[in-house]
């Protein structure tokens, strides 16, 4: 059957005036206007659309890519509020409706905000929910400890930065662990720090332990090679200087150290750190 809000790979039936009607196995047919039309097709070709409500609230097929389908999370512009809710630019000739009610804070125009599309099942309208939060559960986890795990960054709390976590759960990267820049919206590659009582998850953007010498050692490899093979930072350096100038803690910095002396790939000096 075709799903809406996702991308389906069609059969072509018919070339039409208006476009080309498209089906699928279930015998249900749906338009792809001529302005989304290829230059070369033949029939029974199979061609990828998506599948949305027009305007008008019928069922039609495009071949642009939506910045978001369902079940997923997207940052979006605020194109128009009116009476009943905000409109927002999700990439398509249609914009994606968020209701007054699903809104944590009242949208404006020009905004943007992160929210999850969600196919209204009364309507069959997509729609979006900036209310993140209630699309993540942590009852049963799927990751463990020292994971790697794709995360989208959420909102700021008083302990650090909320991330949703493989597009399912609910994580958090504690203020210590933040060493670069981070907007709502930013998707990174992350680490499964720590799963606390209550199946709560401490991410860190940097492997742990063990496990985060080798990349750190090779980025302060890759600093020294760009000054010349001295920079002026070693143990005793402060954790700002450290932070500012190498995006990392002081602690995982004199692992990384500590780790390229003992292969004496640099000798630790009073003034700094040097390639050998």
């Amino acid at each position: 059957m075709m799903k809406i809000g996702e991308y389906n790979t069609l059969k072509i039936l018919r070339d039409t005036d208006p476009g080309l009607f498209l089906g699928d196995d279930d015998g249900n047919d749906v338009l792809l206007p001529n302005r989304y039309v290829p230059e070369h097709f033949n029939i029974d070709d199979e061609i990828e659309v998506f599948i949305y409500l027009d305007n008008e609230e019928r069922i039609i097929a495009t071949t642009d890519n939506p910045y978001i389908k369902v079940g997923e999370f997207s940052l979006l512009r605020c194109n128009e509020v009116n009476d009943y809710g905000a409109f927002l630019d999700f990439g398509l000739v249609k914009e994606l409706f968020c209701p007054f009610k699903e809104q944590v804070f009242p949208m404006k125009v020009g905004g943007w905000y992160l929210v999850r599309c969600y196919l209204d099942e009364k309507t069959e309208r997509l729609a979006a929910s900036s209310k993140t939060n209630k699309f993540l559960n942590n009852t049963t986890l799927s990751v463990s400890q020292f994971d790697e795990v794709d995360i989208i960054i959420s909102h700021p709390s008083e302990l650090g930065m909320n991330v949703i976590v493989n597009n399912i759960h609910s994580g958090l990267i504690y203020s210590d662990q933040i060493f670069q820049d981070l907007s709502i919206g930013d998707r990174l590659k992350g680490f499964v720090k720590k799963i606390r009582p209550g199946n709560k998850i401490d991410i860190t953007l940097g492997k742990i332990g063990y496990r985060n010498i080798e990349p750190n050692a090779a980025l302060i490899i890759e600093e020294l090679e760009n000054n010349s093979g001295h920079i002026t930072l070693n143990d005793k350096s402060s954790p700002e200087a450290i932070k500012n100038r190498l995006q990392m803690s002081k602690k995982n910095f004199k692992k990384a150290i500590g780790s390229l002396y003992k292969q004496k790939l640099i000798t630790i000096e009073s003034d700094g750190i040097r390639l050998v």
